[in-house]
Parts: structure tokens; C-alpha cells; sequence
């Protein structure tokens, strides 16, 4: 497009290669190693008005950047960009919703049966040949059966995971900072309060200070013997440390986990419980949830400079205006 292929658009580190090309065809891309002021030349840093990455975009980045209007953040979870500061200087901010949020919906039911029926195990129990010598892999003590479930975070992925939820019959409840309008599952005021009456706990919350450790010990007690964990939000909702100790004394049955504190780092007294059931951040990585967010990420772009109006604009910066 003629009237964009003069701005230059920054990627700091990595990005998905569709999202790459798509902005090379449409603008003037320029790759830096990571979001660090002190890699931008003075002409770099002057000439850039957009930026587009799946990384953490701090104050002094957004700061060493006089004329950025823009940050296309790839993925819907954009905990890593100073959002707030962002939109106290002007400069809009979007994410990827929607586009992914059946697939992580998917993923969640899928971790959360793993976790109860021990399939992955199973699995490996059958490939490593044993079914054939020792015979059938043992019952799982896990069912979905009778269990009550409670969704910490009622946004867009959290009703998708609900409405999965609701076909296998089973009551639901969730928490949330407030509650939301027209969802008829059973709203409770705290995290506390909802562990207490539920036996399954699945985590969809933003990370951010907000949510920092949400998940804690006395949270973990409360879902009690039985209680199933499942995160497929962010690892920074968790104390870690208390749910490993929770898993290895039985004060909760099992856990279900597709993110982690400290990414791609997963501790090894995590790794070496049986009953946590573990995935490498896969929640939305399927190739076509995966090029619909990098096509977001470009239209995001391109409605910006165009119309001056982002597509999907996060809640600190809906009042920038372009």
C-alpha cells in the first residue's frame, strides 16, 4: 500500500513469519535483536512510528521512541507491555482476542481431561509397549464425574471454556473482578470463596500485579483432596512453590498445567510429579490460530495508519486517538 510503505515498523526479537512478511509488504520493517533503548541508533529511533512483537515492552522502550503512535502486540495476554504508560503518552496499544479464543478453549478441556484420566500416560503406557506384556494400564482414580468447576477469569475464553464445560453436565461458577453480565453461571466475590465451593479450579486470568500469586496456598487447601488445578492463563497467577508442595503432599489431586512462572523454564520437582499433567505453552499454537493472530497483529497496523482506528485497542489506551 503506497500510503504506508514509508512508515517503519520496529520488531524487537522475534515474530510469527507471517506477520513479518505481511508488515515487509506493507510498510518498511526494521528487525532489532530485543527491546533494548540502548541497541536504537538515533535515526532508527526517530523514524519509527509502529511496533509489532511478542515481548516484553517496558516504559524506557515506549520512552526512546519519540514518535511511536503504535504496539501490536501478538497474543491476547499483553501483561508484557506497559500498557498504562503507553496510553499516558499517546501511544495506542491492541492485542489478539477472539481469533484464538476457541482453540485456547479447546486446550483447556484437553488439559483438563489429561489431568483427571491420565491419557498422556496412558498413551505412553501402550508406545512403550507394556499394555501387550503387563496387561491393561490401571483405572484412572480421576473423573470428570461429579465434579464442580470453577473459572478464575469470566472473559472471552472463560465463557468459551464454560459453555465446553456445560455439555458435560457439570455445574459451573466462576470469579472475576466484577460480575459479568448475562452469564448464568454462579458469581462469587473472591477466589477464596469460589475454591471453597468447587472441587476443579481452571485459571484464565491476565497476569500482571493484579493477579500476581492469586493462586495460593490457602486456595490450593480449600479446592481440598480431590481438587483439580488447570492453567492455561498465565504462570504469574500461581505461587509455584506452593503448588508443587500441594501436589506432592496431596493436599490437591492433580494439576493440569500449560504455563509457568518462569517460561520456558519448568521446575524440576514440577517435571518429576505424576500427578501434574505438563504442555509447553500451547494453549493457541495451532498453524491457523497462530496465522490469524500474526494477520490481527498487521490489520491492527494497517487500520491504524490508514484510518486512524485500531481494530482491537486493549482497555489503557481506548482513548488514544490517532
Amino acid at each position: 500500500m503506497a500510503e504506508t510503505s514509508e512508515i517503519t515498523i520496529l520488531v524487537p526479537g522475534r515474530l510469527h513469519p507471517h506477520a513479518a512478511r505481511r508488515i515487509e509488504e506493507n510498510f518498511r520493517l526494521q528487525w532489532l535483536d530485543t527491546a533494548d533503548p540502548a541497541l536504537l541508533s538515533n535515526e532508527i529511533a526517530s523514524a519509527v512510528r509502529g511496533l509489532a512483537g511478542m515481548t516484553r515492552i517496558d516504559a524506557a522502550f515506549i520512552d526512546a521512541l519519540p514518535n511511536l503512535e503504535i504496539i501490536a502486540n501478538f497474543g491476547v495476554g499483553y501483561d508484557a507491555v506497559d500498557a498504562a504508560h503507553a496510553g499516558r503518552k499517546g501511544v495506542m496499544v491492541t492485542n489478539t482476542p477472539d481469533v484464538l479464543t476457541d482453540e485456547v478453549a479447546d486446550t483447556a478441556i484437553g488439559l483438563l481431561l489429561n489431568t483427571v484420566r491420565e491419557l498422556p500416560r496412558a498413551e505412553a503406557w501402550l508406545r512403550e509397549g507394556r499394555w501387550e506384556r503387563e496387561g491393561a494400564y490401571r483405572f484412572s482414580r480421576g473423573s470428570l464425574r461429579g465434579r464442580s468447576v470453577g473459572i478464575f477469569g469470566m472473559g472471552r475464553i472463560g465463557q468459551a471454556i464454560a459453555r465446553r464445560l456445560a455439555g458435560f453436565g457439570l455445574p459451573i461458577a466462576y470469579y472475576n473482578r466484577r460480575p459479568v453480565e448475562g452469564v448464568p453461571y454462579t458469581y462469587h466475590g473472591d477466589l477464596l470463596s469460589l475454591a471453597t465451593a468447587v472441587d476443579t479450579l481452571i485459571s484464565v486470568a491476565p497476569g500482571g500485579a493484579a493477579t500476581e500469586k492469586a493462586v495460593n496456598a490457602q486456595v490450593l487447601q480449600a479446592l481440598g483432596p480431590e481438587g483439580v488445578f488447570v492453567n492455561i492463563g498465565r504462570g504469574s497467577t500461581v505461587d509455584e512453590e506452593a503448588l508443587i508442595k500441594a501436589l506432592a503432599d496431596g493436599t490437591i489431586f492433580a494439576a493440569g498445567l500449560d504455563v509457568f512462572a518462569h517460561e520456558p523454564h519448568v521446575p524440576e520437582a514440577l517435571i518429576a510429579l505424576e500427578n501434574a499433567s505438563l504442555l509447553p505453552h500451547v494453549g493457541s499454537a495451532s498453524v491457523a490460530t497462530r496465522q490469524a493472530m500474526a494477520d490481527l497483529v498487521v490489520d491492527n497496523l494497517l487500520s491504524w495508519f490508514t484510518t486512524r482506528k485500531p481494530i482491537t485497542p486493549v482497555a489503557e489506551t481506548e482513548h488514544v486517538r490517532g
